[in-house]
């Protein structure tokens, strides 16, 4: 289903909206990739603190954290099902002002739990429900704030206002690797594992509550209020478009996390390390990221969604390999290692920039918000959500410490062949 998106247009907007539109739907989405890098950053801590009873290994605590970091994941497309369907009925607004306090909620409590030492088997449950409850907002908020962007984009810059969504994603990574590597340096390895893990997570009270009040200043958007009551399409053509679109962007989602999100405990549990190595490491490649992403997204609006993307997962394919072995290599500089991070990073982006615009193009405004929200929701939580717990547990077995590049090359070879029935240039952008 790729047919132009009915009453996307938003002529009736004034210009003021599009830009509070802009920053209530990119505030969300800092604070939810926050929080997962967060979660990645300092998961051998997290790991150590919450599951490793007496008699337990470092390997087996890492992949329980990881298969808590998935299990958030999974509860994403049970979010986009529930918000999205909601978002579809009673607007975009409320929706969004719900998922935020969700969040803001979940991400806070993981702050002030009980570690494995204090409350024994409880604790890895209790921070087990607490990701479920972060899978469920995070489900609802991809739909909503791409809708809300793209819905009050002016004409011919979808594109580019749908990339702020994944600009936004950047600068989430980025800021949760900023507090990690600063907390990393003032406190102690004793003092961080003991009770600094917790500030970032209670740092998102504020960021939560600044989010909060711009979302309940938003207006709905000119689409919903026009179109929201017009027949939607059979759900057999919304299915088939909510698994193409997932298949289109599943090399960005599990590229992205392994190269910015699951790359820091790659380098300390495999490659040996520091933490602050990792983070530095982490930090270019989210550099590299951010950087092509709104590029990107505005050369789509010129040039088409399907050339952009389809040049970034070609690239993944044939580059991934090439620069895990140069991270890999004792004789390889720092400065060559961080330059092969950072073009890691930029060539996810070129995905990622279009990608929210080509998503919601894909969708009539009647079920934009489910579509759209469930097609990225599913291919994180297969494709991203699994990637610590795939790639650790692969390099556990096998001993082959090849396997991220592998996993990225080979979702952005699936998502190559799908990008390629994008028709025309790949956006439907004009005149619709």
């Amino acid at each position: 289903m790729t047919a132009p998106v009915h009453g996307s247009d938003p002529r009736a907007a004034r210009p003021g909206h599009s830009r509070r539109a802009l920053l209530a739907g990119s505030v969300g989405n800092f604070i939810e990739w926050y929080e997962f890098g967060v979660y990645g950053y300092f998961a051998t801590i997290i790991a150590a603190r919450f599951f490793t009873p007496e008699g337990g290994s470092e390997a087996e605590a890492l992949v329980k954290t990881y298969a808590s970091f998935a299990l958030a994941f999974f509860f994403r497309p049970v979010g986009a099902a529930l918000f999205g369907r909601l978002g579809d009925r009673i607007g975009r607004r409320p929706v969004l002002v719900a998922v935020i306090v969700l969040m803001t909620a979940a991400t806070t409590l993981i702050g002030v739990l009980p570690t494995y030492a204090t409350a024994g088997a409880l604790a890895p449950w209790l921070l087990t429900f607490l990701r479920v409850l972060q899978g469920l907002s995070a489900g609802g908020e991809f739909g909503g704030a791409v809708s809300v962007m793209t819905e009050f984009a002016p004409p011919g810059r979808r594109g580019l206002y749908g990339s702020w969504q994944s600009f936004t994603v950047a600068l989430g990574l980025l800021g949760g690797a900023g507090v990690a590597a600063l907390l990393a340096t003032v406190l102690s390895e004793a003092q961080l594992g003991d009770w600094g893990w917790r500030l970032p997570f209670l740092l998102t009270l504020p960021l939560g509550l600044g989010a909060l009040w711009l979302r309940l200043r938003l207006d709905e958007t000119p689409s919903f209020t026009r179109e929201h009551r017009l027949d939607s399409p059979p759900g057999r053509e919304v299915a088939r478009a909510i698994a193409l679109g997932a298949g289109r962007i599943m090399g960005w989602a599990a590229a992205g996390y392994t190269f910015l999100v699951v790359l820091p405990s790659y380098l300390q549990s495999t490659l040996h390390a520091t933490f602050q190595q990792a983070l530095v490491a982490t930090v270019l490649a989210n550099l590299g990221f951010a950087v092509t992403i709104v590029p990107a997204g505005l050369l789509s609006d010129r040039i088409g969604r399907r050339p952009v993307m389809l040049t970034g997962a070609l690239l993944v394919t044939a580059l991934a390999v090439p620069l895990l072995n140069l991270l890999q290599g004792s004789g390889t500089s720092n400065a060559v290692k961080g330059a092969a991070v950072f073009v890691a990073g930029a060539v996810v982006g070129l995905m990622a920039g279009p990608g929210p615009a080509m998503l919601s193009e894909m969708f009539p405004t009647s079920v934009r918000y489910t579509g759209l929200g469930l097609a990225y929701a599913l291919s994180n939580a297969v494709f991203s959500g699994c990637a610590g717990l795939i790639i650790t547990e692969t390099i556990k077995r096998t001993g082959s410490v090849d396997i991220p590049a592998y996993y990225a090359a080979a979702t952005c070879a699936v998502s190559v062949f799908a990008l390629a029935t994008l028709g025309g240039n790949g956006h439907s952008d004009q005149g619709s």
